[in-house]
C-alpha cells in the first residue's frame, strides 16, 4: 500500500476496494506538520449495506471451514503481520503522530491477540456428560453468533481492531469494520494481510467514516453483535443503541486512571512509571496514567523527580528515532488538551510543567503540546473530572491510604490503576478493594495479556463481556446444550463377540 502521502483511501468490501461513488470524503492530516496526506471515503447506509451482504454471503462458507482450517488463516495472518510490522507501524507514526517505537510496540500487543486465536480448537472445546439419565448423556458446544462489527477509536488504529476481530473470525464469524477515519490506512493493510493469507473475500470487511457510519452498523438488523472501544458517551450511546436493536454489544469507555504512590515506594520507579505511563503515545490512550495519588509526605519529591524526568523529554516528528513523545492527533485535540492547563490554574492547581513551552524538534505547524503537570488539583476541577486523553498528568496530594482508596473509588470511571508500594500487605488490600478492573501493582499501564481479558468497571465499560481471552471467544459465540439418547444396539444383528451364555 506503500506510504500514506496524498493517497486517496476507500472501504474494502467482498475482498476488494470498493469502487462505488462516495458522497463525502474526510481530509487525513499528518499530524506532526498539520498538513493534510490523503483522503478518504465515508460510508452511508449504502456502504454499509454492502458490507453487510458481503459478510452475510461469505458466513456459511466460512462457519463451516474446519477449526484447523480455521486456525491455519490465522497462523498464515499471524506470519504476514511480523513480515510487515515496520510497514503497518509507519502508517500508524504517519496518521496518529506516535513515535516509531510505541506504533512497533502497539503492533506486537495485536499480534498477541493474533497468536491467542491461533489456539481456537482448544479454546472451542465443549464439555461432555455420560449417563445424566439413563441412556441419556449430554453435552455443550459454541458456535458463531454470525456477521458481526468492530468500531475502533483513533489511538490505536492496528491494536485494539485486533484484540477484536481475530477472535471473531477464528469463532467463524465474518467481520465488519468501522475504524477511525483519522488514521485509516493500518486497517486497510490489515484487510490485504487477512485476505494474502486466506481469509474467504467477504469475511472481513472495512467501512470508513464517522457517526453516518456507526448509525448505519447499530440499525442493520444483519449484524448479530458489536464491539465498540472510544469515549464514555459514545460508548454509552452505542450500547444503548445497539441493545435496542436486538444486538449483543460490548462497548468500552473512557477512563481516568489513578496511580497511588505511597510513602515507602521507590521514587525513583514511580516517578519513571508515571511520565511513561502519563506521556506515552502523547497520553492518548485509554490505559494512560492520568492522576498520580500522592500520599504524604513524597509530593514534593515526586514531583521534583517528574519535573526533572520531563525536562529531558524529546519532543517531535514519529518517524524521527530520537523522538520519545509525538505530536496530538488533530488540531481541534491540542487546542482542547491545551485548555485544561489554563482551567486548572483557574480553579485553584498550580501548572508545574507547561508543555506549551516545552521545545519541539519539528515543525511549527504541528499539533504539538509537550508533557505537562499539574499540581495540587483536587476532584473537583475539570482537569480531574474529564478524560483529557492528552499529555496533561494531574496531582493530587492525599493525607493517607484511606483518602486515596476514597479518591479513586469515588471515581465514575473504572478502567486501570496501579499502586507503587514495596509493602506487599499494602498492594494485596488495594487490589482487593479498590472498584477498578484493571489493577498494576508497581506496573503503571496493567493492559493484560491477551489470554486474559481486558474491561473496566463502571462508566469504563458497558455489557458484561471484556474483551479477547476467553471473555472474547464467549462475546463472539453462543452456547448450546444437547441432550441425545440412542437406542441401545444390542437388541439384534450380526454379533462378533465372543459367544456365552446369557
Amino acid at each position: 500500500m506503500g506510504n500514506a502521502d496524498a493517497q486517496h483511501r476507500t472501504h474494502w468490501i467482498g475482498g476488494q476496494p470498493w469502487t462505488g461513488p462516495a458522497a463525502r470524503r474526510g481530509d487525513i492530516y499528518n499530524p506532526a506538520t498539520g498538513q493534510v496526506s490523503g483522503t478518504v471515503d465515508y460510508a452511508g447506509a449504502a456502504e454499509a449495506d454492502a458490507a453487510v451482504s458481503a459478510a452475510a454471503a461469505a458466513l456459511p462458507g466460512w462457519r463451516e471451514t474446519s477449526l484447523v482450517k480455521r486456525a491455519g488463516v490465522m497462523f498464515a495472518f499471524r506470519e504476514l503481520i511480523r513480515a510487515r510490522q515496520a510497514d503497518l507501524a509507519a502508517l500508524i507514526t504517519a496518521e496518529h503522530g506516535k513515535v516509531a517505537g510505541d506504533a512497533a510496540g502497539e503492533v506486537a500487543r495485536g499480534l498477541e491477540v493474533v497468536d491467542f486465536a491461533c489456539g481456537i480448537p482448544h479454546l472451542l472445546k465443549g464439555a461432555f456428560s455420560e449417563n445424566v439419565s439413563t441412556g441419556v448423556d449430554a453435552y455443550s458446544i459454541r458456535q458463531p453468533v454470525g456477521v458481526v462489527a468492530g468500531i475502533t477509536p483513533f489511538n490505536f488504529p492496528a491494536m485494539v481492531p485486533m484484540w477484536m476481530f481475530p477472535i471473531a473470525l477464528a469463532c467463524g464469524n465474518t467481520f465488519i469494520l468501522k475504524p477511525s477515519e483519522k488514521d485509516p490506512s493500518a486497517s486497510l493493510l490489515l484487510a490485504e494481510l487477512l485476505a494474502e493469507a486466506g481469509l474467504p473475500d467477504g469475511a472481513f470487511n472495512v467501512v470508513h467514516g464517522g457517526k453516518e457510519a456507526v448509525d448505519a452498523i447499530l440499525a442493520h438488523q444483519g449484524i448479530r453483535a458489536v464491539s465498540f472501544v472510544g469515549s464514555t458517551p459514545i460508548a454509552r450511546y452505542v450500547y444503548e443503541t445497539g441493545t435496542a436493536a436486538g444486538k449483543r454489544v460490548q462497548a468500552l469507555g473512557g477512563a481516568k486512571n489513578h496511580m497511588v504512590v505511597l510513602p515507602d515506594a521507590d521514587l525513583d520507579l514511580a516517578a519513571d512509571a508515571a511520565v511513561s505511563a502519563g506521556f506515552g503515545s502523547a497520553g492518548e490512550r485509554c490505559m494512560a496514567i492520568s492522576v498520580v495519588v500522592a500520599v504524604d509526605p513524597v509530593g514534593d519529591e515526586l514531583v521534583a523527580k517528574i519535573t526533572d524526568r520531563v525536562a529531558k523529554l524529546r519532543v517531535g516528528p514519529g518517524d524521527d528515532t530520537r523522538s520519545e513523545m509525538g505530536p496530538l492527533v488533530t488540531r481541534a485535540h491540542r487546542d482542547k488538551v491545551a485548555s485544561y492547563l489554563d482551567s486548572g490554574v483557574a480553579e485553584g492547581a498550580t501548572l508545574a510543567i507547561d508543555g506549551r513551552a516545552h521545545p519541539v524538534e519539528g515543525a511549527a505547524d504541528g499539533f504539538w503540546l509537550g508533557p505537562s503537570l499539574l499540581d495540587h488539583v483536587t476532584p473537583a476541577m475539570s482537569a480531574y473530572r474529564d478524560e483529557i486523553f492528552g499529555p496533561v498528568l494531574s496531582v493530587v496530594r492525599s493525607g493517607s491510604y484511606a483518602d486515596a482508596l476514597d479518591v479513586i473509588n469515588g471515581n465514575p470511571y473504572g478502567n486501570g490503576t496501579a499502586i507503587f508500594t514495596n509493602d506487599g500487605g499494602a498492594a494485596r488490600r488495594f487490589t482487593h478493594e479498590v472498584e477498578v478492573g484493571m489493577v498494576g501493582v508497581n506496573v503503571p499501564i496493567p493492559v493484560p495479556m491477551a489470554f486474559y481479558s481486558f474491561g473496566g468497571w463502571k462508566s469504563s465499560l458497558f455489557g458484561d463481556t471484556h474483551v479477547h481471552g476467553v471473555e472474547g471467544v464467549h462475546f463472539y459465540t453462543r452456547g448450546k446444550a444437547v441432550t441425545s439418547r440412542w437406542l441401545d444396539p444390542s437388541h439384534g444383528g450380526v454379533n462378533l463377540g465372543f459367544p456365552t451364555n446369557q
